[in-house]
């Protein structure tokens, strides 16, 4: 085929319009007429074999945006060649072009990536009470998020490249040791750093997804780790977030680095007169019939006395922190309905010596002691 001479016909058939208007409906066309062959062939490809091949449809839907992106560009590189335009025009749509194609492979290889790691967590869906999924689910989230963000760095690191302006300022950018270099590099310290810290996270796991950790005084589980920081849900529902740098640099509380299971405390004060061993009898029966104990530790024990009351602690064990909680509230609930009826002897109080106070005939002349002088009469 003769392009000139079909370049002249067109010349002659519509040369009362603009050639830039026919350039550029050249353009749109050709992009309206790619995005309709990809709905085309979507189509088909989901009548055919969608219902025997259903990861098909997933895969088309998600490289339905590269996909068309392709094939714009596509269409656009055959008919930018025969577009009537002048170099005014053509300049910009082919450095457009240019950028476009660059995004479109850093486009391409991120969807890549997260598809890559979309099919390897497959295989560890339940990370409640798995260690092992949580392990993968969280160096597999941090290395797809990191490995994102290198790529849309070098991306638009590249697609601003193709300017010269650009890259003139650049390169006298980085080639000086100025001040404009130290301000760039101050700036981007907490990303470096916070990236730094991701793939430390990812490879020594001091966090896990669905952690139950303590930070700032505030108790909750990790619900998502980012490439710079990490999303804490906590036990009423809000959420804190938290740079990954904290996590490196500042001690805190993980609850299951090595295992879920817990060991909580309930303390209660009682009298002298308590019967400790009948109390701690009542207390293994009455965890043994929890649904809650995870059939570990249960143990009574007096920790302290001072001159009122004794103090008891008992130690039950759960399956995980939130079963914890909800265990020593049960475990407390009882224990003091039990000693309130059963025992109620047990339950504190303050004594008092009473003694005659020598005068009077009507009364029985008792005054109490004060505190201080039975503590001085005790000592002697």
């Amino acid at each position: 085929m003769d392009w000139q001479a079909l370049t002249a016909d067109i010349d002659r058939m519509f040369g009362w319009i603009p050639s830039w208007f026919i350039g550029l409906t050249l353009v749109a066309g050709a992009i309206l007429l790619a995005l309709l062959a990809y709905r085309v062939a979507t189509w088909l490809l989901n009548r055919a074999f969608g219902t025997r091949l259903p990861l098909l449809s997933v895969f088309i839907e998600r490289t339905a945006g590269p996909a068309q992106m392709a094939l714009c560009l596509a269409a656009v590189a055959m008919v930018l060649p025969l577009a009537p335009l002048d170099d005014t025009i053509r300049t910009p749509l082919t450095r457009l072009f240019v950028v476009a194609f660059i995004a479109l492979i850093g486009w391409i290889s991120i969807r890549i990536v997260d598809m890559s790691a979309a099919r390897y967590l497959q295989n560890f869906r339940d990370v409640t009470e798995n260690f092992v999924a949580r392990k993968h689910v969280t160096q597999v989230r941090v290395f797809k998020r990191v490995t994102d963000t290198i790529i849309v760095i070098i991306t638009v690191s590249a697609a601003l490249m193709t300017f010269d302006s650009v890259k003139q300022y650049g390169v006298s950018l980085f080639a000086s040791a100025g001040a404009a270099g130290i301000i760039v590099g101050l700036a981007a310290r907490p990303l470096l750093s916070n990236l730094i810290a991701g793939l430390q996270i990812a490879i020594t796991q001091p966090i896990r997804i669905e952690d139950a950790v303590i930070i700032e005084n505030e108790w909750g589980w990790i619900e998502d780790i980012a490439s710079t920081y990490v999303v804490i849900r906590l036990w009423d529902w809000r959420r804190m977030v938290v740079p990954l740098s904290y996590f490196i640099e500042k001690p805190f509380q993980n609850w299951t680095r090595d295992t879920a299971s817990l060991i909580g405390v309930v303390a209660l004060h009682v009298d002298y007169r308590a019967d400790v061993p009948r109390i701690r009898r009542w207390l293994e029966e009455a965890v043994k019939q929890s649904k809650l104990w995870d059939g570990e530790v249960v143990n009574l024990q007096v920790i302290d006395a001072d001159s009122r009351t004794i103090e008891l602690r008992a130690l039950v064990s759960a399956r995980n922190a939130p079963q914890s909680w909800d265990l020593r509230c049960e475990i407390r609930e009882k224990l003091i309905a039990f000693i309130r009826d059963e025992m109620p002897e047990a339950l504190p109080r303050d004594r008092a010596i009473l003694i005659p106070s020598g005068d009077g005939e009507g009364d029985l002349g008792l005054r109490p002691v004060p505190p201080e002088k039975m503590r001085a009469s005790a000592s002697h």
